[in-house]
């Protein structure tokens, strides 16, 4: 595939907008000539909205339901399910094997199953054993991966946060388009209205809708 552009993505497998983002970026590759990079960024939910579940005053809360309000709007609209964890997750070991799937070119395979069950509840982003079902599903190498997190996967997973700082990330999902930032799943399209402006939709994709 001729790629004439990186676009990198910057994800949080527990950020329901990250979920809702992937398809439409992904099928960037499909209508346009470029190439997604995926760079994890923990969103950092505690500094977002107000601290440890037990620390969150009503306005927090509020500002909680509508986001998940409109994340359902837009699931809804794709047959998508999105449940609100039930808690603060740390998701370094997801991240990481993000970072793994990717090195291994698996990544497209393996993201979309760990959004799906992470948000059905079905999946639990801090247990190596829930992982390690998926990558056996796409091919991926479960003991490999452990051996990868515990040493070189930490130093990677450095590197992908000092990328997103020298990219300004302040958020997921964010598409870094020749330097320009998108914020959210809803701003796909106007990266897809840069990218037509940069001459980089293929030929035999169509015009832009």
């Amino acid at each position: 595939m001729d790629a004439g552009e990186e676009i990198r993505f910057y994800y949080d497998f527990k950020s329901p907008f990250s979920f809702l983002a992937l398809a439409p970026a992904c099928d960037l590759e499909r209508t346009h000539r470029v190439r997604l990079r995926f760079v994890p960024r923990d969103f950092e939910p505690r500094l977002a909205y107000g601290g440890e579940l037990e620390e969150r005053g009503p306005r927090d809360w509020d500002k909680v339901r509508y986001l998940y309000l409109d994340a359902r709007r837009f699931a809804n609209q794709r047959g998508l399910i999105i449940r609100g964890p039930r808690k603060l997750y740390d998701s370094r070991l997801a991240l990481m094997s993000g970072l793994y799937a990717e090195r291994h070119g698996k990544f497209r395979a393996y993201a979309p199953i760990v959004f799906e069950r992470f948000f059905r509840r079905e999946l639990e982003l801090e247990e190596p054993a829930a992982l390690a079902v998926v990558m056996g599903e796409v091919g991926l190498d479960a003991e490999d991966f452990a051996r990868y997190a515990a040493f070189t996967g930490r130093d990677d997973l450095a590197q992908a946060y000092e990328q997103a700082e020298r990219d300004g990330v302040f958020g997921v999902p964010t598409l870094i388009v020749a330097g320009e930032p998108f914020w959210g799943n809803d701003r796909v399209t106007w990266a897809i209205r840069k990218l037509d402006a940069m001459g980089l939709r293929r030929a035999d994709a169509g015009a832009a809708r």
